[in-house]
């Protein structure tokens, strides 16, 4: 059995983790850390585990008794906390916040399985990638692959209320929320420069002219993220401009496009082309993310989505957790959409 800490225990994420793991086949939760809450029950916080999880928040650490420790913190807090504490040496990190996923003075592995699962498998410390950066990577990963990523990329995608975290702002507030939609962070999202990494380090890999993605001269991310009505998921769209086809090759061409996507996905557990336009009912409440490509003349479009909090947050982490202890990547995560 893997035995198992969290950390920031309270929040959106951490419940959805809690529910994971009480019904891991492999892991024992030894204990849940929240400052604010220590001496209450989980339930009483995360009330959908009433009945399923009878532990309470704890004000301690008692890491010697763990093999792997989940941060569940906000952004710029695990940096924070890693200054102020000591975490013995055999204790595996998976960090849900941002802090590590750019490669700096640290030894994180960006925990995408699609593009790094051989580098996590031997990982110490795993920096899990954001939900927004996993369903716009998954979708560019196989035009990565074929050196395609050399214009402007346009990218637009909404995503659910429990995308904003647990405590209550202006914009996850529900009267304004319900039937409502907007923009924020256009251009600018913090999101944007982990996917330009992946991306360069695939696209690299065979095509080490092109100009990095991101950089002066490079081409750019241009994404632009809307707030939906909605708790949980995220639905891209992204664009990507082709070499112009001439009228004898087109067809053929834009098939070869397509089908370079079903085979870069032919084998993965959690991430499947569909060859039908897909949505979002498809994938909330699961750990799968759904990919589809169409083109045309020029423009290559692909769609993609997945659940926030799972594929998107703890789905992947545990599925992180999974490759790390040399499990199935699958266990504990065979969950099913809704039929409706």
């Amino acid at each position: 059995m893997i035995k198992i800490g969290i950390l920031g225990g309270a929040g959106y994420t951490a419940g959805e983790l809690i529910r994971l793991l009480i019904n891991h086949p492999e892991a024992e939760l030894k204990f849940i850390n929240s400052e604010s809450n220590a001496g209450n029950l989980v339930s009483d916080v995360h009330g959908g585990l009433l009945g399923e999880c009878n532990m309470t928040f704890t004000s301690s650490m008692p890491f010697d008794d763990v093999d792997v420790v989940f941060f569940c913190f906000g952004h710029g807090k695990s940096e924070q906390f890693l200054q102020e504490h000591t975490i013995p040496e055999h204790v595996r990190i998976i960090d849900l916040a941002q802090d590590f996923r750019l490669k700096g003075d640290h030894d994180y592995v960006y925990g995408l399985p699609e593009l790094n699962r051989e580098a996590i498998r031997q990982a110490r410390h795993v920096a899990n990638p954001g939900c927004f950066a996993t369903c716009i990577q998954l979708a560019l990963l196989p035009a990565a692959r074929q050196g395609l990523l050399v214009s402007d990329i346009s990218v637009n995608a909404i995503t659910g209320s429990t995308g904003a975290g647990q405590r209550p702002q202006a914009t996850t507030h529900f009267s304004w929320r319900m039937g409502n939609m907007s923009i924020y962070k256009p251009f600018q999202h913090q999101h944007v420069p982990e996917i330009c990494q992946s991306l360069n380090q695939l696209q690299q890999q065979d095509f080490p002219t092109l100009p990095l993605i991101g950089s002066p001269d490079g081409p750019s991310i241009d994404f632009i993220p809307y707030r939906g009505d909605f708790a949980r998921g995220i639905f891209a769209t992204v664009v990507v401009h082709l070499p112009q086809p001439s009228s004898t090759d087109a067809s053929s061409s834009g098939n070869d496009y397509v089908a370079a996507y079903e085979q870069f996905y032919a084998g993965e557990p959690f991430t499947h082309y569909s060859q039908r336009s897909i949505d979002m009912k498809q994938v909330v409440n699961t750990n799968k993310c759904l990919v589809h490509a169409d083109v045309f003349g020029n423009k290559l479009l692909v769609t993609s989505c997945i659940d926030n909090l799972l594929k998107g947050a703890v789905g992947q982490a545990v599925e992180n957790m999974n490759i790390m202890f040399g499990l199935d990547e699958t266990t504990g995560l065979r969950l099913k959409a809704s039929a409706f």
